[in-house]
């Protein structure tokens, strides 16, 4: 026995050093070749380095590379490996879980399967098995032939109805026949209270009355009915809770609740309420200057800011690095608000690429920046700027078309767009009924340039809107730092309202303005209705009241509004009546006058 525990004990223990050999050689191994094995590669690598020419050298560090990369990979993937199982292992009790449900539910499928075909056996009428199911009852054979319902409420044995069924009524076997029978058969009542197998029970028709038994078609159809509409009605009821609860629990407008949450406890500004339009105009220029480096002449923001009280939308025009962006985006931070900027695609087709729409499936409104703005306005006192750049990349009056027509409305109190058809309970608090109201302090300013990728802008469009045109950059000034001024957007308004009382366009230049209309509709079948009329006579006396004169505000407005109509007439003897055009203003608003307008002229002039 000793000698044979000496043979396992030897045995064993040779196993184990040569598993244990096997396994230090492995990491030894392994150490060798990624870790005391490098200095060895590194000379190598430095002694052939210097012999080998610029091909080999490249070659030699691409294969260096090559051999690096080797094993760091197989580790990322080794360790890839050991997190997915640990993750999966972790999941292990959730699977179960999952699984149990899944089972839950078609367990429920089969019931509802089930129910699904009981209910289309009743409705076939015929089935006896049916008929037992639903509780109802079968029919037996009278004198005479005519059958009579029973109820079958006990169960069936041998093709025979229990005799003891509550009507007192015996059903019988499938058997049919007619004829007498005893009265121990007839007497449902009788001690036997049994049918002979295979012979039918005549039945009196007083016992049918005394039964007063419904027939089985009634019974199926009024109950069907009945089941129907109950099932209706509860599933109506559900529907209601159901989406009741949706509405209750949903955030629709997360970004427009986010704004209702911003102005809770929103302090505002110091307005400046006393600043004439003069100075608010100039102190813009010095802000721009002082503190973002960007620099206006003086008659841009004199247009810029009249052109804000003649609409609500402005097109700023010209070639680039004039500063069409910089304008507005410099004057929303000197209000102390700034603007949002939207850039237009190319894309854009209708008001949902602005306004956003409504997901059914989500149950939320995939609200857009412009979206979020136009409602943000509603919050502010100042006047609020929306940005469309490069607006005309897309057609305007596509995706801007509504916003177009709701601008038109006379009263602000119908500047309304429809989001949704109806109100939730989550929505935000300035939404009323699903729509938006746009705030009248909001302007709509436009970016445009006029090369092969955008279109051209329409005069349904320019009509609406007041264009202004940057092509020349203005001089850099050296001027202190200038603070920004915010104003309030009613206050604004007022002093709209007083450079027209104090600036009313004179008799004279409204004499010279219908002069030029008549010679307009003469030669050149050109007009212009009230909607440039009304612009001009908001534009003119803001102008004025900015530091400008009244001949240069009919001049720009001629010249934007008016003489632009020639881009689209194409007609062919437009240069030739050019030039009396030209010999006409200067014969009626004097040649050191109207030059915008002349300058416009010549240019169109040599586009024919």
């Amino acid at each position: 026995m000793s000698e044979f525990l000496k043979f396992a004990f030897e045995l064993i223990s040779k196993i184990i050093y040569n598993l244990v050999s096997w396994i230090v050689g492995f990491f030894s191994g392994f150490l060798k070749v990624f870790v005391t094995g490098v200095p060895e590669y590194v000379i190598i690598f430095q002694t052939y380095f210097k012999t080998i020419g610029i091909a080999g050298k490249i070659m030699a560090i691409l294969l260096v590379i090559l051999l690096i990369a080797i094993p760091v990979l197989l580790i990322v993937l080794i360790v890839r490996q050991i997190i997915v199982r640990i993750k999966l292992k972790a999941q292990a009790d959730d699977n179960v879980e999952l699984y149990k449900e899944i089972g839950r539910l078609n367990r429920q499928v089969m019931q509802l399967m089930d129910e699904k075909n009981m209910i289309l056996n009743l409705k076939t009428g015929g089935v006896p098995g049916a008929m037992a199911a639903y509780g109802g009852g079968g029919s037996v054979a009278v004198s005479g032939g005519a059958a009579v319902p029973v109820a079958a409420t006990g169960a069936v044995v041998d093709g025979m109805a229990d005799p003891l069924a509550d009507t007192g009524v015996a059903a019988v076997a499938p058997a049919v026949g007619v004829g007498a029978a005893p009265a121990a058969a007839l007497d449902p009542l009788s001690p036997a209270g049994a049918s002979i197998p295979g012979i039918v029970a005549p039945v009196s028709a007083s016992v049918v009355q005394q039964t007063n038994i419904p027939s089985y078609s009634e019974m199926s159809t009024k109950s069907l009915t009945e089941a129907a509409a109950a099932a209706a009605v509860a599933s109506a009821e559900a529907r209601s809770k159901a989406e009741e609860k949706e509405r209750s629990t949903v955030q629709r407008f997360p970004k427009l609740s986010l704004v209702d949450v911003k102005y809770e406890h929103f302090e505002e500004p110091d307005y400046n309420d006393e600043i004439s339009l003069q100075d608010f105009t100039e102190g813009f220029r010095l802000f721009a200057a002082s503190q973002m480096k960007l620099y206006y002449t003086p008659e841009i923001v004199r247009r810029f800011v009249a052109g804000m009280a003649a609409s609500k939308i402005l097109i700023l025009e010209g070639i680039s690095g004039t500063g069409k962006t910089s304008l507005p985006y410099s004057f929303s931070r000197y209000l102390g608000f700034p603007a949002t900027m939207v850039s237009v695609q190319p894309s854009y087709r209708d008001k949902t690429e602005l306004l956003g729409y409504f997901n059914e499936f989500s149950k939320r409104f995939n609200e857009t920046e412009f979206l979020r703005a136009l409602y943000e306005a509603s919050y502010r006192e100042e006047p609020c700027l929306i940005v469309l750049d490069e607006m005309n990349l897309a057609r305007i009056e596509y995706y801007f078309a509504e916003m177009l027509s709701v601008l038109e409305m006379p009263s602000q109190a119908e500047w309304i767009i429809d989001l949704v058809p109806t109100a939730w309970p989550g929505d935000p608090m300035h939404l009323d009924s699903g729509k938006i109201l746009v705030s009248p302090n909001t302007w709509f300013v436009g970016t445009a340039n006029n090369d092969d990728s955008t279109f051209t802008i329409t005069d349904k469009v320019y009509d609406r809107a007041m264009p202004i045109e940057l092509n020349e950059r203005a001089n850099e000034i050296d001027t202190e730092l200038h603070p920004r001024c915010p104003i309030r957007y009613e206050y604004m308004m007022e002093l709209f309202a007083k450079a027209k009382e104090e600036y009313p366009i004179s008799e004279s230049a409204m004499t010279k303005l219908i002069k030029l209309d008549q010679y307009l509709q003469t030669r050149f079948k050109l007009a212009f209705g009230n909607r440039i009329m009304k612009q001009l006579y908001d534009f003119i006396p803001c102008y004025v009241a900015c530091g400008g004169n009244e001949i240069d505000g009919l001049d720009y407005i001629i010249a934007r509004k008016v003489l632009k109509k020639f881009e689209s007439t194409n007609i062919a003897f437009v240069r030739d009546e050019i030039k009396g055009l030209i010999e006409y203003i200067d014969k009626t608003f004097g040649e050191s006058h109207m030059n915008d307008s002349r300058d416009y002229l010549l240019r169109i002039q040599n586009l024919y």
